[in-house]
């Protein structure tokens, strides 16, 4: 099984096919996932949040989702992020295909290799997300037109509370496009596990202060599940552009030992 898919808040499945629902025991845990077809391959899809979406952003099981999709032989991860725009040209329903992250997390499992009886692992991401996978997706999404943005700064805030004005005026001073809160440590992880990762990042609202009305989860939610057949043909195409690419990728050299 090549491709792994991790979907977070309002999306619910995005496999073309019935997913058959299985289980795996990790060493951080049981993981639930479903198994189908997307992109006319056979792919396994994780939603970060639980069977039920109920977990918060700092209670992911990031660790046990990734090993997961390792232990299946999964190389290859297509993640979706519900995001905030700090850009103003950014807009609700545009995507973001991330190539830079800012982590400001505070209180996560951040590696595979803490155990403290192995040497220190420091792993480069230097280009955190795959250029493979996200040149596949760059073209996979050229219907979407002005939609569609090749690039972006990410953003990972704790949560699970939204930002307030000043610190998203703060996280608009250092570079960030976009903010949410799940992206970390996930992209690294899939890193230390050396997989190829991209983030498709579906902007839902403006950021705090941005915008003159509060913030509202719900509607996080609903825009997310309204782009949904979006995001499945997006990940459909980039799937099928990208089966018949030799590999390894680069990405593959670049994680640490494995198991951890």
């Amino acid at each position: 099984m090549l491709y792994g898919v991790i979907a977070g808040t309002g999306v619910a499945d995005l496999l073309e096919s019935p997913g058959e629902q299985r289980l795996v025991q990790t060493p951080y845990g049981e993981v639930a996932f479903a198994v189908g077809t997307l992109g006319g391959q056979e792919a396994a899809f994780i939603n970060r949040h639980g069977p039920r979406g109920f977990l918060l952003p700092h209670r992911v099981n990031y660790r046990g989702n990734i090993f997961a999709l390792r232990d299946l032989g999964v190389q290859r991860v297509l993640a979706t992020a519900a995001v905030g725009a700090i850009s103003e040209h950014l807009i609700p329903g545009h995507f973001v295909l991330l190539d830079e992250f800012l982590d400001f997390t505070k209180a996560r499992p951040l590696t595979f290799f803490d155990q403290g009886d192995r040497p220190p692992v420091h792993v480069d991401v230097s280009e955190a997300y795959c250029p493979n996978l996200r040149g596949d997706l760059t073209q996979a999404g050229l219907p979407l037109g002005e939609r569609l943005h090749p690039a972006g700064t990410y953003l990972c805030a704790e949560g699970p509370r939204f930002e307030t004005p000043a610190e998203i005026q703060v996280f608009r001073s250092f570079g960030a496009d976009v903010v949410g809160m799940t992206g970390v440590p996930e992209v690294v992880l899939a890193r230390e596990a050396g997989l190829c990762y991209a983030s498709a990042a579906v902007v839902t609202n403006w950021a705090a202060g941005i915008a003159s009305e509060p913030l509202d989860s719900d509607e996080v939610a609903e825009v997310m599940r309204a782009n949904m057949d979006r995001l499945r043909d997006l990940f459909a195409g980039a799937i099928a552009r990208g089966a018949d690419r030799p590999g390894p990728c680069r990405c593959q050299s670049l994680g640490g030992e494995w198991p951890p």
